[in-house]
């Protein structure tokens, strides 16, 4: 999978949310909020190709987590942008 391009990442107080470059992408029925770990992963994967394992090995190497709920929440995280559509399997 991978982001897709012309989302951005930015701060919003203590969380994050992304939005959209152009116009054509908004839809203000959705609002993309992301925590910490979230915003964290979307860093680290933005405009690369990466699955479910690399977001669970950042967030591993990142937090104290066991890989099997590392995965879980990953596999979550993952499908929920897909959902949103800044994300393409």
């Amino acid at each position: 999978m991978k982001t897709v391009p012309g989302f951005t990442l930015r701060p919003l107080g203590k969380e994050f949310i992304i939005t959209a470059e152009s116009i054509q992408k908004i839809n203000f029925n959705k609002m993309i909020s992301l925590n910490e770990s979230a915003a964290f992963l979307w860093k680290e994967v933005d405009g690369k190709e990466f699955t479910p394992d690399d977001l669970a090995d950042l967030l591993v190497s990142r937090y104290e987590v066991d890989r099997e709920t590392a995965l879980k929440d990953s596999e979550a995280i993952a499908a929920k942008w897909i959902e949103a559509g800044i994300v393409t399997e």
